[in-house]
């Protein structure tokens, strides 16, 4: 198992790290001036191969899985990374979306199950649960799907609870789970959606809500035209910018450079596209030359170690 996690966790981090130079950048900007490599500086002002948010809550999940499914866990390492710089880059926090930060403040605070701390209300739907939510892949994918739903609905409501952010997360999961068992990009995405469609019919799920999901769910990504790909940082938009990004490409370059450089979020596109990616087309195809820039490789390779190693427990 070692070799898929390394490829979804480098994967990540590496799209992660190729946005974030250009974070809220326009899409018109990055059509003349295209990112093509691995930058620095730019709008945090970083290095070359510094990742985000989305790459320190996600490597803080998977090393509390390695000691076994636990929310109280996962919450306190979230907290560790905020105010302790735990899985930061270089010792420093310098990016974390509102909702996010208002579940974390609510953590410290209030003495309440962690999977209530996330926004319940259709404002807090940015994709912070989303764009940290694939090391949960590893540890369901073998789960009846209420199980792997039920679990993905408790992960995702630490920080984002309302059921847009969560029902994102379980089709993401849904799609990667197909990479991770082997499947071509587009079948990949079709039987995951199918999976998808049919437990929401089964379970009832509110009709409204799933409505914003049509065009994902009816498997209508890949026709998309670009001018109708959104690349905000609200959750839906995120999902669909990776999907169509992965689908529309046909290596790990082509598809995170695509999700880049669609604008605005940028970091979060290019790690929900990497995971998936990298999944998808397997560690060697990320370019060395990137993952050689990242920050803290060689922390990153030895978590993909004690994770992978966790697994066969």
């Amino acid at each position: 198992m070692e070799y898929p996690v390394k490829s979804a966790f480098f994967g990540l981090a590496v799209g992660d790290a190729l946005g974030v130079p250009v974070e809220f950048v326009g899409r018109s900007w990055l059509r003349r001036f295209p990112v093509d490599d691995m930058r620095g500086h730019g709008t945090h002002d970083q290095p070359p191969g510094t990742w985000s948010d989305d790459s320190s809550m996600s490597f803080c999940l998977a090393e509390s899985l390695c000691r076994g499914y636990d929310l109280q866990d996962i919450a306190e390492q979230f907290l560790a990374w905020y105010f302790g710089q735990k899985w930061t880059p270089y010792g420093e926090v310098f990016d974390i979306g509102n909702s996010t930060l208002s579940a974390i403040e609510r953590l410290r605070n209030r003495d309440l199950p962690p999977q209530l701390a996330g926004g319940m209300d259709e404002g807090s739907n940015g994709n912070g649960s989303l764009m940290r939510i694939l090391p949960l892949l590893f540890v369901t994918h073998n789960l009846p799907v209420e199980e792997r739903y039920a679990i993905i609905n408790d992960v995702s409501g630490i920080t984002h609870g309302h059921f847009r952010s969560v029902f994102s997360c379980f089709v993401y999961l849904e799609v990667a789970r197909q990479l991770l068992w082997g499947k071509h990009v587009a079948d990949a995405y079709k039987e995951g959606i199918a999976t998808a469609r049919q437990f929401a019919e089964d379970e009832g799920f509110n009709r409204r809500e799933l409505s914003y999901f049509s065009r994902t769910l009816q498997g209508k990504l890949p026709e998309a035209h670009e001018d109708n790909i959104f690349s905000s940082g609200y959750v839906v938009h995120t999902l669909e910018a990776s999907l169509w990004s992965l689908l529309t490409t046909s290596g790990y370059s082509e598809a995170v450079l695509r999700a880049v450089n669609l604008g605005e979020d940028t970091d979060t596109s290019g790690a929900v596209t990497g995971g998936l990616a990298g999944l998808a087309y397997g560690f060697d195809d990320i370019p060395s030359h990137w993952v050689e820039k990242l920050a803290r490789v060689a922390d990153i390779e030895y978590l993909c170690s004690v994770f992978a190693e966790s697994l066969c427990r």
